[in-house]
């Protein structure tokens, strides 16, 4: 079996928040099995969240978003966490795939091919994604919007699959024990590497 390199992406700004604590869980978990593991917060990280000119003209890239490029490449497995707000995730973490996910780094277009090339393949990934918004209703109602945009159009566009999605619902009013059921499962995810 493939020595497990997995990367960890946090896209919640605060500190202090419950996604901290899912991707510390996902760390010990992962860390753990033997697997080699590292975290990149978001938060932490020094860059322009803007693509200022679109696709039109390069954005030079700063220090810390070519180090969060390569660990993207080096890894194996891409784990993401974030929060669901306003049915998408945080304008920082946004802000950062604008960034990092470019043409030529991560998906390659080809003349005459109306599907760019997915330079991402053999990469698994897996999103936990929490929210407020009972799980029938992201589902049924809203189509699952948040998960459905990265999925879908950053990362399985960029070649990495299979990915799997954690749906941690309702945070605000949660209880310490569904937060710690949470943590837990979290943690056996990393130890599983899934």
């Amino acid at each position: 079996m493939e020595h497990k390199k997995i990367l960890i992406i946090n896209g919640h700004p605060d500190p202090e928040s419950f996604n901290v604590g899912l991707a510390e869980s996902y760390k010990k978990g992962a860390i753990n099995s033997g697997a080699e593991v590292e975290l990149i917060n978001i938060r932490n990280l020094d860059f322009n969240p803007n693509l200022e000119f679109g696709y039109r003209e390069k954005t030079e890239l700063e220090p810390d978003l070519i180090k969060a490029i390569d660990q993207i490449k080096n890894a194996n497995h891409l784990v993401w966490i974030y929060p669901t707000w306003w049915y998408g995730y945080p304008a920082m973490m946004k802000g950062f795939i604008d960034r990092t996910f470019l043409p030529g780094l991560m998906f390659k277009f080809t003349k005459g091919k109306p599907v760019p090339d997915k330079l991402l393949k053999g990469r698994s990934g897996r999103i936990i994604i929490t929210g407020d918004t009972p799980s029938w209703y992201n589902n049924l109602v809203m189509k699952k919007p948040a998960i459905n945009s990265f999925k879908k159009g950053t990362l399985e566009f960029s070649g990495v699959s299979p990915v799997k999605v954690t749906y941690i619902s309702p945070l605000k009013s949660s209880t310490a024990e569904f937060r710690q059921k949470w943590l837990d499962k979290i943690e056996q995810l990393g130890r599983e590497n899934k």
